[in-house]
């Protein structure tokens, strides 16, 4: 199946399972899921399922992806986490949503090809490595409020404390972090 097809085929998909923000479709719409997958499987990229990439991991299926970054309520100049970086793909919908996206991978080579393939995109993401579970707190500005979105993260949980001084949203900047869980 050609990408366009299978990307049309995907947003129906992401549609009827319930996802409505137009933010998230219009960056599931533009992210080549293609890119992300190895090549046997790029056929297969739009396909509503798990897919491997190889170290024992899978890129998570497309709907998955969606409900997790919509529930996020990402906005442009979002800060975000992305544990589990994998292939990159959930860290990449995350940026095309606006965010700038902290994603943290354990294992190496997934670490390298995706910092790779991300920056040959053009989106806005770090990837580390390291152990993802204790968050990024290096990350971490000053404030208590920028600490804490950078620790440790719950899937689909916004941060949404008060304005600590000094922090982007006590100095009026529309700069927000929330905190997400990868599942590839």
């Amino acid at each position: 199946m050609r990408p366009e097809r299978g990307r049309d085929a995907m947003l129906e998909r992401l549609r009827e399972g319930g996802v409505r923000d137009p933010r998230v479709l219009a960056a599931m719409a533009a992210v080549p899921r293609e890119a992300f997958v190895q090549p046997a499987d790029q056929p297969d990229a739009y396909v509503d399922r798990a897919l491997p990439i190889g170290h024992n991991q899978t890129i998570s299926q497309p709907l998955m992806v969606a409900i997790i970054v919509e529930a996020l309520e990402l906005r442009d100049g979002d800060h975000a986490l992305d544990v589990g970086t994998g292939s990159g793909y959930q860290a990449a919908v995350m940026a095309a949503c606006g965010a700038h996206v902290v994603s943290v991978e354990r294992i190496p080579e997934l670490a390298l090809g995706a910092g790779e393939r991300l920056a040959a995109l053009g989106l806005d993401v770090e990837v580390l490595t390291g152990d993802g579970s204790l968050g990024a707190p290096e990350r971490a500005g000053s404030s208590a409020r920028e600490a804490a979105s950078w620790s440790r993260s719950a899937a689909a949980t916004r941060a949404r404390s008060s304005p600590a001084s000094g922090s982007p949203a006590a100095r009026g900047s529309p700069s927000r972090s929330v905190r997400a869980a990868s599942c590839r």
